[in-house]
């Protein structure tokens, strides 16, 4: 009789590891609002604070989209419930084409770390899930832009640089 594979008990080792960890990765939810998810959005860039029903009606926006615009937070499960925060994110936007036969591209957007959090691989298990998340949506590719101090991070996660960027902004 075989042994059995150990993709299966790495796989559960895997899931544990997730229990036991007192960040947890979830899609956001409109209570994130309350736990400092804008906030921590403009520790990447200019994010004017919203209002909570601002802010519900972006969310209900985005989550009519389904599978096709994603958002990931880390949130720190290790306080009491009603002081839980939001210590990272990242975004996926699938985007439908002509090309390959119609297939799909994953654009990986908006990843940020607390800086009180950072060293603590929650950018890298982010991203990751994103990654995973494009995977399974059948997505050829997922791409992302950052700038060239990032560029040995996202190598990290598995990305290879790749073309140019450019840009016009309004």
């Amino acid at each position: 009789m075989a042994s059995p594979s150990p993709e299966p008990a790495a796989a559960a080792a895997a899931a544990v590891a997730e229990t036991n960890d007192p960040v947890h990765i979830r899609r956001l939810e409109l209570a994130d609002h309350e736990r400092g998810f804008v906030a921590l959005l403009s520790q990447l860039s200019t994010c004017p604070d919203l209002t909570a029903s601002e802010f519900a009606a972006r969310f209900a926006e985005l989550a009519a989209q389904g599978d096709d615009h994603v958002i990931l937070v880390a949130e720190d499960h290790s306080s009491a419930a009603t002081e839980r925060r939001i210590l990272a994110t990242g975004c996926l936007f699938v985007e439908r084409k002509f090309l390959r036969g119609g297939g799909k591209v994953g654009h990986v957007e908006d990843v940020v770390v607390d800086a009180a959090a950072r060293g603590r691989e929650l950018g890298l298990r982010v991203v990751r899930r994103l990654v995973e998340n494009a995977r399974e949506a059948g997505c050829y590719k997922v791409i992302l832009d950052c700038t060239p101090e990032l560029c040995a991070y996202y190598a990290k996660c598995g990305f290879v640089e790749k073309g140019v960027q450019m840009a016009v902004y309004f």
